[in-house]
């Protein structure tokens, strides 16, 4: 017999995926699709794809929970293909900051974002998912173009706090922090939840 719903999810909205679930006393289980692809947005389609098909021999209802996250639209073909819905957004970044996503990305000194989940992970993710740490010249290629560290945090958490400060300083960049919460992500799985 096939579970009732699954939401099929980049890992880094998981853990804030599953908190607003609870919350809300969905039965829905959470397939995560590994947040690493960021580095190689080409491929999200394709595991989500993959993630979809697999997720259909055993759910009734699946609905993608992914911003476009730099697919410049694939994903969205794949999804309309697969006729799977999925939350609006272009990343999580503006999902967490909402209308304010707008003002902060067009401010002078372009804002390199990070959310509790890329502080979580960022020498993972960032150090040495770029190679940051074999060759820490290539910082200023990477990151030379910013003007800050914008940390958008879901919880008010001194570790991710302090975490987000030595993630700052390796780019060499000033930070600043807003206490976002959950964003628009809330409001908008709840509309997915009823579509």
């Amino acid at each position: 017999m096939k579970r009732k719903s699954a939401f099929i999810a980049c890992g880094a909205l998981a853990r804030e995926l599953r908190a607003i679930a609870d919350s809300n006393r969905w039965d829905v289980d959470i397939l995560g699709v590994p947040a690493l692809l960021h580095n190689r947005p080409e491929r999200i389609p394709d595991a989500v794809r993959a993630r979809i098909r697999e997720a259909r021999e055993h759910y009734e209802r699946i609905a993608v929970v992914y911003g476009d996250c730099g697919t410049g639209g694939l994903l969205d073909s794949v999804l309309e293909q697969e006729r799977v819905p999925r939350i609006p957004g272009p990343h999580c970044y503006e999902m967490y900051a909402g209308a304010e996503f707008e003002e902060l990305s067009r401010v002078e000194n372009a804002a390199f974002f990070l959310t509790d989940f890329l502080v979580r992970e960022f020498d993972a993710l960032v150090i040495r998912g770029l190679g940051l740490d074999r060759f820490p010249q290539l910082r200023d290629d990477y990151f030379g173009q910013y003007g800050r560290v914008i940390y958008l945090a879901q919880q008010t958490d001194p570790t991710l706090r302090a975490k987000a400060v030595e993630a700052a300083a390796k780019l060499n960049l000033p930070l600043e922090i807003r206490t976002t919460g959950y964003g628009a992500l809330q409001s908008r799985l709840v509309e997915l939840r009823t579509q």
